[in-house]
């Protein structure tokens, strides 16, 4: 069964484009004209990827996104014809996995697409071999190998089930959180720099702006460090970009 994408925008031109781009590569596409019948495919169809413009009637693209992610993490894509700093960090801080700024290539977007989906179907992968070996278990607690945990003071990560304690508490993460967090965390000490960060974790070439990287970082940092403006495990290093600082727990 094809993967179902909705795309979202008063533009017909544009939603006819993107639907006709997407469909070439096999995706079943939805569209809608406007925030409200937006919200109405996403509940009724469950679609596996939201590309949503930012200026909509009835209900604009902030509005649908905080909506949708107070209930699910299904990844979105914005679309702003703006090109100004403030939307694209409330948009990321809302939750949005990636935006693009109009105009912009349908090739561009479906790249995109095409990333993000297939990191969707390896922590599904990741996640189903989780479930898989507790059932296995028994009822008793799966055995997980040492090289499934990052595990450092006040911090647990688990790649198999993609769980993340910090400071004894549970810590949700979203699909590129917790990408960052893994990559940073699995080499304490080695400074990245945010081009680096942002070809990683996103994993193709990013036209973007390395803004994304901040707003990840500082969402990072409010769901897992103790004082988020005086981080002691994801460190800034000035001029260059970040660091994970901490010792593993053995």
């Amino acid at each position: 069964m094809p993967l179902t994408i909705l795309v979202a925008d008063d533009e017909a031109n544009i939603t006819d484009v993107c639907a006709r781009y997407l469909e070439r590569e096999g995706y079943r596409v939805l569209t809608a004209a406007d925030g409200e019948e937006a919200l109405q495919l996403w509940r009724s169809d469950a679609p596996d990827l939201i590309v949503l413009d930012l200026m909509m009637p009835k209900k604009d693209g902030w509005q649908v996104c905080e909506e949708i992610r107070n209930e699910q993490e299904v990844p979105i894509v914005m679309l702003t014809a703006r090109g100004e700093e403030r939307d694209r960090l409330v948009g990321l801080t809302l939750g949005a996995d990636d935006y693009l700024v109009k105009p912009f290539s349908p090739r561009e977007l479906v790249l995109r697409v095409k990333a993000i989906l297939r990191r969707e179907r390896r922590y599904a992968a990741l996640e189903a071999a989780g479930e898989s070996a507790s059932r296995a278990g028994q009822g008793t607690a799966a055995k997980v190998s040492m090289d499934d945990v990052l595990s450092y003071p006040g911090l647990e990560i688990n790649l198999q089930t993609r769980c993340v304690a910090a400071d004894g508490r549970n810590v949700e993460l979203t699909v590129k959180e917790f990408e960052l967090l893994v990559l940073l965390a699995g080499r304490p000490g080695h400074v990245f720099s945010r081009n680096q960060l942002l070809n990683q974790v996103w994993s193709t070439d990013y036209y973007g702006d390395t803004t994304t990287v901040t707003v990840h970082i500082r969402r990072l940092r409010e769901k897992i460090e103790v004082e988020p403006s005086q981080p002691a495990l994801i460190k800034t290093v000035w001029g260059v970009g970040y660091k994970f600082e901490g010792k593993y727990r053995t």
